[in-house]
């Protein structure tokens, strides 16, 4: 019997499986539409004003804006997003073409670049003063254009319900699937400027600053986080709130290193996990076949490291690599909105379940199946039962 392919090219085999998984959606176009068609009010859903910084070079076509090439200084932008009536809760509808119908696609209507930090630090500050004063910094994933990762912000913030100040962090990824180690290598390249961008905000007078990151986006959060607490500033003077780790691209021993220079956070991270995360599946065969954070099946093996796991497997995804259930399961992103939204953490696995229960009879038993979501923290694991 003659070997596989696999097992006499493994490489070969490897790449054809990056080439057919992909990662993060649709491939780059332009964000800004030629023309734009007219449209009622009634037929938004809704308006978004996502604060944009970014490690990307300037696109040579000024619709695309924003190219996957790298720059060796951030650019602060803002775009403001239409949300079309017809959206389903953890989709994005994307445009088709070259001209914008926010009646049925996500739409962006304006988008204002600032000279500087300093004028894009005023402009955060006013929109905190009318908001709650919290800020959401979004870092995306791997194989993720300029423009889906303005789609993907916007969508989180519309989905979830969130009302503070949403800021996109966009590193230089190619939007490319076979780019895995320029993606990685722009990641790491990024993470000075995530910093200063957590710094920023933290100046600019939040209150509060919760940071969600997916996929690869994790590595270079992490990083950031680890080379604050290096400064002695871990927590940003106090305004540290949610870190919600989804997905997590990340070498499970990497990232106990990280956290052992970071310490245990004041605040647990929440990590989601999933053990039939394929596109994790694909990275830990290009890490020597070494277990990613994100589908680590050992969960109380890291929360001595100051975090919660929930272990989402057994709910269901929007794309086939099951790797965006944070964002794309209607009822993982309005938790994700009500994690955010409140104060406190939870103080005991009933008072989970009850809130799970809760948003599942609100968004009705066609959104949600019957599932399970396993969180571990220091002390129990707690089952919580989904749907019916």
């Amino acid at each position: 019997m003659f070997p596989s392919v696999a097992t006499r090219y493994p490489i070969a085999a490897l790449l054809v499986a990056i080439v057919l998984s992909g990662c993060a959606g649709p491939q780059s176009h332009a964000l800004l539409a030629k023309t734009a068609v007219p449209v009622e009010a009634s037929k938004i859903a809704g308006k978004h004003e996502i604060f944009v910084v970014t490690t990307r070079a300037k696109a040579p076509d000024p619709r695309v804006v924003f190219s996957g090439d790298r720059s060796d200084a951030s650019s602060f932008a803002r775009v403001d997003m239409t949300v079309p009536q017809v959206h389903k809760t953890g989709g994005i509808e994307v445009p088709k073409s070259d001209q914008g119908d926010p009646s049925k696609y996500f739409t962006a209507t304006r988008l204002a670049a600032y000279r500087d930090e300093a004028a894009f630090s005023s402009a955060l500050r006013a929109d905190m003063a009318r908001r709650n004063g919290r800020v959401m910094v979004f870092i995306h994933g791997y194989n993720t254009a300029f423009d889906g990762a303005v789609y993907r912000a916007t969508q989180i913030v519309h989905d979830s319900g969130y009302s503070g100040t949403p800021v996109l962090f966009t590193w230089a990824s190619a939007g490319r699937t076979g780019d895995y180690v320029y993606d990685n290598n722009s990641a790491t390249a990024a993470r000075d400027r995530l910093e200063d961008l957590l710094r920023l905000v933290q100046r600019s007078g939040a209150k509060r600053i919760d940071i969600v990151a997916h996929s690869m986006g994790n590595w270079v959060t992490v990083e950031a986080l680890r080379q604050l607490a290096m400064t002695g500033d871990r927590d940003l003077g106090g305004k540290m709130g949610d870190v919600v780790l989804a997905s997590p691209d990340i070498d499970v021993d990497v990232f106990k290193t990280q956290m052992r220079r970071y310490g245990v956070p004041k605040k647990p991270f929440i990590v989601l996990t999933s053990s039939n995360d394929r596109a994790l599946s694909i990275s830990g065969l290009i890490a020597g076949q070494r277990p990613r954070l994100g589908d680590y099946a050992d969960s109380k093996d890291i929360v001595s490291y100051g975090v919660v796991v929930a272990d989402i497997s057994s709910l269901s995804a929007g794309d086939r690599l099951n790797h965006t259930k944070f964002a794309d399961n209607p009822l993982m992103v309005k938790l994700l909105g009500d994690r955010l939204q409140s104060d406190q953490l939870e103080a005991s696995g009933s008072q989970i379940t009850d809130r799970v229960n809760t948003l599942t009879r609100g968004l009705g038993q066609t959104l949600v199946s019957a599932a399970e979501i396993v969180i571990t923290t220091p002390f129990e694991v707690m089952k919580v039962a989904v749907g019916q």
